[in-house]
């Protein structure tokens, strides 16, 4: 569990304290039991501009709600971490000393959009293998043979292989460009077709350490029968059954699928074990019944627009509900899924010799 110690002197101490307890109780409904040894949870979570000041700071309740939350998982990928790693680092104290992360630098340029992509782990139950990097996709012939500049994607890729009880993987989050606000943006579809066909062709090579590579983190897919996801598909990556079963999506609306896990057929390290979800954190936190419980943090943004014009009841709601909570907690739900970590069984199995090998000969034909 999270460290609480930054509570206690809190002045928002009871606000606090009571969503967590609403929210201790939804993850203990929804979400199994963490296991020690037989199962690893990976998730990946979009938290939105983390951290920006564009509807004011996250308060202290924000920190406490997502390290809750993030402490139910083993291994997360975060998106949208911003130049400035106080926020980060601020997670990190709340979720207590055996938390690490891993992060990249920030990618240049309007499209990179000042940000960077994040491993976090529960230092217990996973360890960092030493692999890491930023992918570049690689130059491309032309049709004389020359060698061409591809364009790269806007924000660069992360990679990391990490450890967890017999389970190696190697993880590679993005956040791939949104776009246009359509269902099949051009510039969307072109940047997962060639990161996931790059990805793919990486792991069949020869001495490669993907064999069990996993591709997740926040691809803007609109819906499943987008060809963003046909991209997806075609490269011969796979969304497990698991989460394809979900009915709803992983934005707060749940209509979009923006949010995807997916693997390759040979990643043979990467058994589910039928747990997963997306978690609906505002079941429980920032719902719609505390708007007035943070008037005060909103500040005069809740009484007035930006021209100064004054919001109705419907106007505040809609302002907290649309735009400032997302700001403290995200306009994603995390995703999540478990898979197998202990193949001791097997191994064993493995081991035992036949019969003929202990020495004991062929059995004895029946009398």
């Amino acid at each position: 569990m999270p460290s609480y110690y930054y509570l206690r002197r809190n002045r928002k101490r009871g606000r606090i304290v009571d969503g967590l307890r609403r929210l201790r109780e939804q993850l203990a409904a929804e979400l199994p039991p963490r296991s020690l040894d037989d199962t690893v949870r990976i998730a990946t979570w979009n938290i939105r501009e983390f951290d920006s000041p564009a509807y004011g700071p996250r308060v202290d309740d924000a920190y406490f709600f997502i390290a809750e939350i993030v402490s139910r998982f083993d291994l997360v990928a975060i998106q949208e971490v911003r130049r400035d790693l106080t926020a980060l680092d601020t997670l990190r104290r709340h979720l207590g000393p055996r938390w690490r992360y891993l992060v990249t630098d920030t990618t240049e340029g309007n499209p990179g959009n000042d940000e960077r992509l994040a491993f976090l782990y529960d230092t217990r139950k996973v360890t960092f293998t030493g692999l890491a990097g930023e992918l570049i996709l690689p130059d491309m012939p032309d049709g004389d043979g020359n060698l061409v500049p591809v364009r790269q994607i806007a924000r660069t890729p992360f990679t990391a292989g990490f450890q967890s009880g017999w389970v190696k993987l190697q993880l590679a989050t993005v956040h791939i460009v949104y776009g246009e606000s359509t269902a099949n943006s051009p510039a969307r579809a072109a940047e997962v077709a060639a990161l996931a066909q790059f990805l793919a062709d990486r792991s069949r090579e020869q001495g490669s350490t993907s064999g069990s590579l996993v591709l997740l983190g926040d691809f803007n897919i609109f819906k499943r029968s987008d060809t963003t996801m046909g991209a997806l598909e075609a490269a011969g990556w796979r969304v497990p059954d698991e989460l394809q079963r979900l009915p709803s999506g992983s934005n707060v609306p749940r209509d979009k699928f923006y949010d995807q896990i997916a693997v390759l057929p040979q990643a043979h390290q990467f058994q589910p074990t039928g747990a997963a979800g997306v978690f609906d954190f505002y079941k429980s936190v920032f719902r719609l019944e505390d708007r007035d419980a943070y008037a005060a943090d909103m500040g005069p943004a809740l009484e007035r627009t930006s021209r100064g014009e004054p919001r109705d009841d419907a106007g505040k709601t809609r302002y907290y509900k649309t735009y400032w909570r997302t700001f403290q907690m995200s306009d994603h739900l995390p995703m999540w899924i478990d898979i197998r970590a202990d193949y001791a069984e097997d191994y064993l199995a493995g081991l035992r010799p036949a019969p003929a090998e202990e020495g004991l000969g062929p059995a004895a034909p029946p009398a």
